[in-house]
This record gives C-alpha cells, sequence and structure tokens, in this order.
C-alpha cells in the first residue's frame, strides 16, 4: 500500500482490496474511537490497547511507513524518466485488481449503475489540472484530510490528490529530508490531517459497505475503471507551465504507442506480468483466509 500511495494515479485501498484486507483495514481504524481516546487520557494504555486493533495496525503502518520512505525517491524516478514502462506494470495491476473486485459483485441493474456512476466520478476527477495552492500549515491538514479520504478509495490515489492540491512535490520533498525541524513540523500537520480524515471516512465507508455491500463493492470497482484513462502508459503533452519552480503537466492525451519495436513488446509483458501478479496475490489471500 506504501508503494502504491506514493504513485500518482494508484491508490492504496485498490492493494487492501485485491489482498482481502480492506474490510479488516475499515474495522482496524474504526476500533481508534472516542473511548480508546479517554482511556489514553486517562493514561489506561493497557485499556486502550485492548480496544485497538493493535497487532493489525502496527503492522499495516509499519509497512507503510517503511515502503514510502525507501520508495518515494524510486518512484518519483521512475514515472520522470522511464514512464511507459512504470505506467504499463500498474496498468496491468489495476486491470486485473477491476477483474478480482468485479467478481465479488452480484451484478444488477442497480450495481450496473453504481458501476458507471463511480466510473464518472474517477474520470471527472483524473481530468482535473493540477492547481496553485498555499503552502501554509492550515492547507497542509487540509491536504492530508482530502489525501488519505482517497488513499483509502481504490481507484483514487492520494498522490494523485495531493498533485491536483498542487501539494505532491512538497510533501515529497519533505520525506527526502525527514528529521529537519522544518520538515517535521510540516509532515506532523499533514499527518494530523491524514488522522482526522481517516477517522471520519473509515466509518462512512465501513456502514456503506454494511448497509449496501453490493453497490458499494460496485462503485469501488467503478472508480478503478475511470481511473484507468490516467493510468495509461502512452501519452502527449499538450500543456505545461512552472508551478512553484517546477515543470508541470496542466494537460495530455492519451495515445497509441508510436512504433511496434521492443521497447512496446516490454510494456505489454509488464501489463501482463502486473495483471498475473494481481491474480496471484488474490489466489495467495484466499489460501490464507
Amino acid at each position: 500500500m506504501g508503494a502504491a500511495d506514493t504513485v500518482p494515479g494508484v491508490s492504496g485501498g485498490t492493494i487492501a482490496l485485491i489482498t482481502g484486507i480492506y474490510e479488516d483495514l475499515l474495522s482496524a481504524i474504526k476500533s481508534f474511537d472516542a473511548k480508546v481516546i479517554g482511556r489514553i487520557l486517562k493514561l489506561d494504555f493497557k485499556g486502550a490497547l485492548a480496544e485497538l486493533h493493535i497487532r493489525f495496525l502496527f503492522s499495516l503502518l509499519l509497512g507503510i511507513g517503511i515502503s514510502i520512505l525507501s520508495l518515494a525517491q524510486l518512484m518519483n524516478y521512475l514515472i520522470h524518466f522511464h514512464p511507459v514502462t512504470t505506467w504499463s506494470l500498474f496498468f496491468g495491476l489495476i486491470a486485473a485488481s477491476i477483474w478480482v473486485v468485479g467478481k465479488q459483485v452480484e451484478w444488477t441493474l442497480g450495481t450496473g449503475v453504481s458501476f458507471l456512476a463511480g466510473a464518472g466520478a474517477a474520470f471527472v476527477i483524473v481530468n482535473l489540472m493540477p492547481a496553485s495552492t498555499p503552502e501554509d500549515l492550515w492547507f497542509i491538514f487540509v491536504s492530508g484530510v482530502l489525501a488519505i479520504c482517497a488513499m483509502i478509495l481504490p481507484g483514487i490515489s492520494g498522490a494523485f490528490i495531493l498533485l491536483l492540491l498542487g501539494k505532491y512535490e512538497y510533501i515529497i520533498g519533505t520525506l527526502k529530508n525527514p528529521f529537519l525541524l522544518e520538515n517535521i513540523e510540516i509532515i506532523g500537520v499533514f499527518l494530523c490531517g491524514c488522522v482526522v480524515g481517516l477517522s471520519g471516512f473509515s466509518r462512512f465507508l465501513k456502514w456503506l459497505l454494511a448497509k449496501y455491500h453490493n453497490v458499494t463493492l460496485a462503485f469501488l470497482a467503478g472508480l478503478m475503471f475511470g481511473s484507468m484513462r490516467k493510468i495509461w502508459p502512452w501519452k502527449e503533452t499538450l500543456e505545461t507551465a512552472m508551478i512553484h519552480g517546477k515543470l508541470q503537466v496542466l494537460k495530455e492525451s492519451n495515445i497509441w504507442p508510436q512504433a511496434v519495436d521492443g521497447n512496446l513488446a516490454f510494456a505489454v509483458c509488464l501489463i501482463i506480468t502486473g495483471f498475473i501478479f494481481v491474480l496471484a496475490l488474490e489466489r495467495l489471500s484466499h489460501d490464507k483466509s
């Protein structure tokens, strides 16, 4: 999930969904409630830990944290200097994810409409242009709230939301030197926003899955399908602009590969590899269950 969340266009929520831990993730986040906070304030740490899904959360957050800190620069490099091969792998991953989630849905007219609504919402979001926004701490907090909500939604990337808000490079830059005093403040405020957003939005999603399971799953599958436009490997840049000293792509269009050669063959192999990897991951998660 951490590796996926460093890439604009790929969601950690997608990884949670295909590995079969999505609802466990929402339950674990929901376990951090007012009762737990009350126990912490009373210094009843043992009681607080008993209420939390602590083993699940510790393992998950440790994995995400290590992955983000170790892979942020690598992912940034791959996207900028090897975009076609990088997006090809992720295209295969997301395509297989839609198939895996779709198999869990009992398809009816209602779930079909929900799928189309999710696809339409994602299609609109990925068409939005990156904005120039303030670097004040209040906006960093808001960015954290919005990015974390997107992170647990399959198909909509928290990193992509940060890109739209004009804060992707800014936040990634702080992670390159996380122990500088100025960066610690920014990361701390951003994480506070993440905690607030995660606490509220996870409860809403958990309620939706409990009350309208099929319709919600269809909507999540639609979100992934709609996001495929962003992940298509072959693109043509139409408009760029300098934002905070960085050259940002404002508008681009998907195109067909320009030549049938070894590069195309390698990209197709990566798409197939990503697809097979997800199917294997799903089989492994079912076997473990």
